[in-house]
């Protein structure tokens, strides 16, 4: 095989936390014991999406409230929260506060924009006429300086609380968080924007065609106009990997008809803002390695994302995580922390 310039030294994975719509119960509480199973098996960070709308989890920061209390090493993301429903301001108050109780865990995966379903949800949501409201960039900037804990007012400025006279900044305070921001860039604009400002970089398995067709060419562009910036920040891939080495014969079909019924979407360019697919990577170890070392994105960045599909049963999320890092993760030049042994 080739690609062996490959060397991932950090692995993740983002699971989608569906669950029944009639028993949200019972695919959250399975969500959470899949974080633990992860940090058993040795990953070094577990992220979640934050949809609305759907039977999946909407609020990141209450369900990573919860992963806190029941992971001890793992590191904890989002990926992303749309930042157009939030308030700048509450949202960190909120995730400073997962920070603290992870003891310094937390990755904050954003991205600006008008929303998903803004038609739907922008009324219940705003006062007024929410058409007009900023959805820009700017949004991401005010949540960050909130982070900052820098005090509000000047330095005569204090407001009585039952613990007397305090300088006013939001709090808790969570010391280095503002380090683990992460802007989920799709465009080279959004590139450019996120490394001008210091966030690290989320880029996936979605990208926005600029002058190309090529998803890998578009996504290699769109990591060199994040270094051109001038950061040294970190860069973290996402790719949509499903292993069935440990699987049954019936398990391995519905893994294949996924990826057949989504392989359409990458033969070319989607929509207006001409959308690009990378292909779902299914089969064997071998077969996916086979791909992984034909990638030309991998060579360039040590941090792997696993984006576990959306509508599996959870015991097959669990397969796929075991045999992604025992079988295919240690040929990336991936090794775990000393003392974790994957788990059965």
């Amino acid at each position: 095989m080739s690609g062996r310039d490959i060397s991932i030294s950090h692995i993740g994975f983002l699971t989608p936390g569906n669950y029944p719509d009639d028993d949200p119960l019972s695919g959250l509480e399975q969500t959470l014991q899949q974080l633990q199973y992860g940090e058993k098996l040795g990953f070094e960070s577990a992220w979640v999406r934050q949809r609305h709308l759907e039977p999946g989890i909407s609020s990141a920061s209450a369900f990573l409230a919860a992963a806190t209390q029941r992971t001890s090493r793992i590191e904890l993301g989002t990926a992303v929260i749309p930042i157009g429903y939030e308030s700048p301001y509450r949202l960190a108050e909120d995730l400073a506060t997962v920070d603290v109780l992870s003891r310094g865990r937390l990755n904050i995966g954003v991205s600006a924009g008008r929303p998903l379903h803004a038609e739907l949800i922008g009324p219940l949501a705003f006062d007024g006429d929410w058409t007009s409201y900023d959805f820009s960039h700017d949004r991401v900037l005010r949540f960050a300086g909130n982070l900052r804990g820098s005090y509000i007012g000047d330095e005569q400025t204090f407001i009585k609380t039952p613990f007397g006279p305090q300088r006013p900044r939001l709090q808790p305070f969570a010391k280095g968080l503002i380090d683990r921001i992460w802007y989920g860039g799709g465009s080279q604009r959004s590139a450019e924007w996120a490394g001008r400002n210091g966030f690290n970089l989320l880029t996936g398995n979605v990208i926005t065609g600029e002058g190309t067709d090529d998803f890998f060419v578009a996504q290699s562009r769109l990591i060199e106009t994040y270094r051109a910036s001038g950061t040294e920040r970190r860069i973290a891939l996402g790719r949509v990997i499903v292993p069935f080495d440990s699987a049954d014969a019936a398990t391995r079909r519905r893994y294949r008809d996924y990826a057949d019924g989504r392989h359409e979407r990458t033969l070319s360019p989607q929509g207006e803002r001409r959308t690009l697919f990378a292909r779902d990577i299914v089969g064997t170890s071998e077969e996916i390695l086979e791909r992984l070392f034909s990638d030309p994105i991998l060579p360039e960045v040590s941090e792997l994302r696993l984006e576990l599909p959306y509508e599996f049963e959870h015991e097959q999320y669990r397969q796929i995580l075991h045999d992604f890092v025992t079988a295919i993760a240690p040929e990336l030049g991936w090794k775990a922390q000393p003392g974790i042994r994957a788990a059965s």
